[in-house]
C-alpha cells in the first residue's frame, strides 16, 4: 500500500474515533448546557471548545474524502472529482445543511421540534448561525480546494470565538428579557 492511502486509511480511522468520541461530547454537553452560563467565561469557553471540535470534526472529514478522492480510491466513479472541481458550490450546501441540522439539534432541546415555532427559532439563531456558517463555509471550501493553511484555521478558530461570545451573550439577553 502506497503512503498516500495509507494516510487515506489511517485519516479514516481517526475520524471513526474521533466520531465516537465526539458523540460522547455531544452528550456531555447538551446535558450540562443549562448550568455552565452562571459564570460567563466558562460559558463562552465551553461553547468555543465545542465548536472548535465540532468544525475540526468536519476538517478532518473533509479532508479523509479529499484524500480517498485523489488517492484513487473512487477511479472507476464517474463524478468522483465533481466535489473538488466546485469547491464552493458543495461548501456552501453543506454549509447549509450542516448549519439547519445544529437548528433543529437546538431546538429539539426544548422540548422536541415546534413546527409553528421554528421560524421564531431560525429567526433569532440567524445572527449565530451566520457566523457559525462563514466558519463552516471558510473550512469545507478551504478544504476541497487544497488550500488550508495555519493561517487560515487560526481565521477559521477565531470566527468560532465570535460566535461562542455572541451565542452566550445572546442567551444571557433571552434569560434577561425572559425573567424581567
Amino acid at each position: 500500500m502506497s503512503n498516500g492511502r495509507k494516510r487515506t486509511v489511517l485519516l479514516g480511522l481517526a475520524f471513526l474515533v474521533l466520531l465516537v468520541l465526539s458523540s460522547v461530547e455531544n452528550t456531555v454537553f447538551f446535558s450540562t448546557l443549562s448550568g455552565i452560563f452562571s459564570n460567563q467565561f466558562l460559558a463562552v469557553g465551553m461553547l468555543f471548545i465545542h465548536n472548535i471540535l465540532v468544525v475540526s470534526l468536519i476538517l478532518l472529514g473533509m479532508t479523509f474524502y479529499v484524500n480517498l478522492v485523489i488517492s484513487g480510491f473512487f477511479k472507476r466513479e464517474k463524478y468522483s472529482h465533481v466535489v473538488l472541481d466546485h469547491p464552493r458550490t458543495f461548501a456552501l450546501v453543506f454549509t447549509i445543511m450542516i448549519v439547519f441540522l445544529s437548528i433543529l439539534r437546538g431546538s429539539s432541546l426544548l422540548g422536541g421540534i415546534n413546527v409553528e415555532v421554528l421560524p421564531l427559532v431560525l429567526l433569532i439563531s440567524a445572527p449565530i448561525g451566520i457566523v457559525e456558517g462563514y466558519g463552516i463555509y471558510l473550512t469545507i471550501e478551504k478544504t476541497f480546494s487544497r488550500s488550508m493553511s495555519m493561517r487560515g484555521l487560526a481565521y477559521i478558530y477565531g470566527i468560532f470565538f465570535i460566535a461562542a461570545v455572541m451565542e452566550v451573550g445572546f442567551i444571557n439577553l433571552l434569560i434577561w428579557v425572559t425573567a424581567g
